[in-house]
């Protein structure tokens, strides 16, 4: 079992640490336009492997049939090593930029509160809001912990919906050997 957690979450984190290198440091043009949406998409396709590895699992080491917990056991192992890979990435890419993060975020709100015409008031109010969370992401004590909880709680879904389908023995049943 833990050969099978550390193998898919290795490769789940390092699909979704990859996309961000390339997004934030290779390609620096490219950092603004890096949505939300895209990099929970990307977080999606990584932890797809939550289920390849659950089924892998159910296949070849149990004989098709797994139960509930420990099928929920393996997508947690995948996605907590997955969530460990994608802090590690995010850390050495921080390093790589400088810990430029904090200040290139506070800069876009800042000026997405000016575009949208909001009062001098409001926008100090902001620019209050995002000098603490500068120093606040300065801390890797709050930092660490926060990368992790961007991509755990989207394992934690993932490996429940795994857990769910696969034990039944007849979903996506494993092949007969040739």
């Amino acid at each position: 079992m833990l050969r099978t957690i550390l193998t898919f979450g290795v490769i789940a984190g390092l699909i979704v640490s990859v996309n961000f290198v390339v997004v934030l440091v290779a390609i620096p043009g490219l950092r603004h336009q890096h949505s939300l949406f895209y990099g929970y998409l990307i977080m999606l396709v990584a932890l797809s492997f939550v289920f390849l590895a659950v089924k892998r699992y159910r296949d070849r080491n149990l004989g098709g049939v797994i139960k509930f917990l420990p099928a929920l056991g393996v997508g947690l192992g995948v996605s907590v090593v997955a969530g460990v890979i994608y802090t590690l990435g995010w850390e050495i890419c921080m390093a790589a930029t400088h810990y430029a993060f904090a200040d290139d975020y506070s800069a876009a709100m800042i000026s997405a509160a000016r575009a949208k015409g909001a009062s001098p008031a409001h926008i100090a109010q902001i620019a209050a809001q995002m000098q603490a969370f500068k120093v606040q992401y300065a801390n890797p004590l709050y930092r660490l912990p926060m990368t992790f909880a961007e991509i755990f709680p989207v394992g934690v879904v993932i490996s429940l919906i795994s857990a769910a389908l696969m034990r039944n023995s007849r979903f996506l049943p494993a092949r007969a050997a040739a």
